[in-house]
């Protein structure tokens, strides 16, 4: 794998440059932090090659101010309570998004913030939105996470469309994009040597990005390992409103696997659908069978009644009322690869 390195104030994509020995050490190590907020000093903590990858996702905040033209209006990409995006150009001319944090919603224990950042560096996958790294920054009070830049936006606006009112997704893309999340939220919750099993907890068609080649990159992965409770909490409201939380969540608390498995149900639902909202006659149409009810009439008659059918079954299984009658991800990506035409895709 490619790594950012920093050294000398300059980014290198060079594989060589992990073999350098940088001069005046990370640009991060000057700062300063306000009442100990160091997020960074525990990794020491770290084995001698786990601080090397670490460390090579730090950027400094000269070349955040750079690439945002100085977090410019016209850079600002959205905002939500407890986040701003800018879309920024570093220095080698790659877009980037650049999340900013401010302090106030992080992790108040350097190290759980810090066991979240590692975290998320480990999260890399074809249907995951590529952290490129971070920057913390007691002047501004701010973490910023700088991801590659998504292009054709979100699923959200691919739902909902009017005449001529925006673009129709064709059948195939469509079960291209149900393909690819399941496999980005199949690859969250699996166990890997360099990454802990993790749940999302916050899927929404808001945070699935769309590609140059319409492929699905799930953004804001483990980025609840990061952020207080209350910040976490607030921004499940707006999940809940739109039907993503799992019924058993009012009454346990707690998130699982099983949880990402209902959202990801409910977005199935509203990519064959067309709609944002998931109203219980397009439930009561899939369970029937009658695709006039629950798949998108803006697509025309254009799908194939097969793969419907197959994928209201999936959807109405992952959102099943008891968590223990809903398949794992990692069956519903088998599930989709023996669709006969998904294989082509």
């Amino acid at each position: 794998m490619t790594s950012l390195e920093v050294a000398e104030g300059r980014l290198s994509t060079d594989h060589q440059a992990k073999g350098m020995v940088r001069k005046n050490g990370s640009p991060l190590i000057s700062l300063e932090y306000s009442n100990g907020w160091d997020p960074l000093a525990d990794g020491k903590n770290m084995s001698a090659f786990a601080q090397e990858v670490f460390h090579s996702f730090r950027f400094n905040l000269d070349e955040v101010e750079a690439a945002t033209h100085y977090f410019s209006e016209v850079n600002l990409l959205g905002k939500s309570n407890f986040s701003a995006t800018y879309k920024g150009i570093l220095r080698d001319g790659s877009l980037v998004a650049i999340k900013g944090i401010g302090k106030s919603c992080c992790k108040s224990e350097d190290a759980e913030f810090l066991k979240g950042l590692n975290m998320l560096t480990s999260l890399r996958h074809e249907n995951l939105v590529k952290l490129r790294g971070f920057c913390c920054s007691r002047g501004r009070g701010e973490c910023f996470l700088i991801y590659d830049f998504v292009p054709n936006g979100n699923l959200l606006q691919y739902l909902d469309v009017k005449d001529g009112d925006g673009e129709v997704l064709e059948w195939s893309t469509r079960v291209s994009i149900v393909k690819g999340i399941a496999k980005g939220v199949a690859f969250l919750h699996a166990f890997k040597p360099n990454k802990p099993a993790l749940v999302h907890q916050n899927i929404s068609a808001e945070k699935v990005l769309i590609d140059q080649r319409f492929n699905p990159l799930l953004s804001n992965s483990g980025l609840h390992k990061l952020l207080t409770n209350d910040v976490v909490f607030s921004a499940l409201k707006a999940s809940a409103a739109m039907g993503y939380l799992a019924p058993e969540y009012t009454t346990t608390g707690r998130f699982t696997e099983k949880s990402d498995v209902y959202a990801f149900g409910v977005l199935v639902l509203q990519i064959l659908s067309g709609k944002r909202k998931v109203s219980n006659s397009i439930r009561v149409g899939a369970e029937s069978g009658r695709f006039q009810d629950f798949i998108d009439l803006n697509l025309q008659g254009r799908f194939f009644e097969y793969e419907a059918s197959k994928l209201a079954k999936i959807a109405l299984l992952c959102t099943h009322e008891s968590p223990i009658e809903r398949p794992s991800m990692e069956s519903v990506v088998q599930e989709l690869s023996t669709c006969s035409s998904c294989l082509s895709l």
